[in-house]
């Protein structure tokens, strides 16, 4: 046989090879896909579930969006107005107060178009808390002494039909409260009770003792109790004590010393963390006057925790 007769085996060879080859490939990509195919099955019934928990937790939170939405709505328009406000008291800020305005603007349409579920407005909840701490930084740019009362400058733009509505919605507030008292029993808020609030002096030997004269006062004491409350989440809690003057001004070691309670932006006098563990505790926070001297008249006391005003006390210097 000569060498010329072997070249067809060879190449039907090669054929079966490539043949091979490619039913391998074909093999792997079938594999492939039907893995791929798997993944995307997996993914959507993922995605099922999700939806059909995310539509039970707005049917469960349903009974809370009403009142949530107000209060949305509500502190949007104070925002509006303070903003205003600002605009009357230094106009050179005017663009950037605009555009945070127009920020404000559009979350309010998409709240009052009532078309928001339940996880949408909790979002929309943190988003207020971020502009209103844009806004305070605006108030003090704009009020050298931070002593702007934004109530008053509200007022000034409220026409008489915004003031028609904010009755309505003080009533439309007023029933829900009434309407919701048993279900804010029972919630997660503490109270603070058993207070005994006051000055005290220094002794010769370094110990303090209770005192009623506002020259001998070096310290201001408030003493309470934290409630019980087995619906709490237990754990580190910070505890803020609050002392306003006679004069209305709050006791503070530092400008920096604020906190966000109800809605609002508050200074504090000082503060204390606990360990709570859904019992009573007794407690008491102190604030240093460091030197300072304090006026003679009443004193109003705060205690804020989680938030919230959870009980107040006053006392008498003389």
């Amino acid at each position: 046989m000569s060498e010329f007769d072997e070249v067809p085996k060879k190449s039907n060879g090669g054929y079966v090879l490539v043949i091979i080859v490619l039913l391998l490939m074909l093999g792997l990509m079938a594999y492939l896909w039907s893995a791929k195919n798997g993944q995307l099955n997996q993914c959507k019934n993922e995605n099922k579930s999700l939806s059909t928990d995310m539509k039970g937790m707005n049917e469960m939170m349903s009974g809370y969006v009403g009142g949530m939405t107000n209060d949305i709505k509500t502190d949007f328009k104070k925002m509006l107005f303070t903003y205003d406000a600002l605009l009357e008291k230094d106009a050179s800020k005017a663009d950037s107060i605009n555009k945070q305005k127009a920020e404000i603007q559009n979350l309010l349409e998409k709240v009052e178009r009532g078309n928001l579920s339940a996880r949408q407005l909790f979002s929309a909840r943190k988003e207020i808390e971020t502009m209103k701490g844009i806004m305070k930084g605006y108030i003090v740019q704009i009020d050298s002494l931070n002593t702007l009362n934004l109530q008053l400058a509200s007022d000034l733009q409220v026409t008489h039909s915004q003031l028609s509505e904010t009755r309505n919605e003080r009533n439309q507030y007023k029933t829900a409260a009434e309407l919701n008292a048993a279900k804010v029993e029972k919630g997660s808020k503490l109270q603070a009770y058993s207070f005994n609030s006051g000055g005290l002096k220094m002794r010769l030997n370094n110990t303090t003792t209770e005192t009623t004269r506002a020259r001998n006062t070096v310290q201001i004491k408030s003493s309470f109790t934290l409630s019980k409350n087995p619906i709490t989440i237990p754990g580190k809690k910070t505890v803020y004590l609050q002392v306003i003057t006679p004069e209305g001004k709050t006791l503070q070691s530092s400008t920096s010393n604020m906190t966000s309670a109800d809605g609002f932006t508050v200074a504090y006098s000082d503060k204390k963390t606990i360990d709570y563990q859904n019992q009573m505790i007794d407690m008491a926070i102190y604030y240093k006057l460091n030197g300072k001297t304090v006026s003679k008249g009443n004193y109003k006391v705060n205690i804020y925790c989680q938030g919230q005003l959870i009980g107040t006390d006053s006392f008498t210097l003389r």
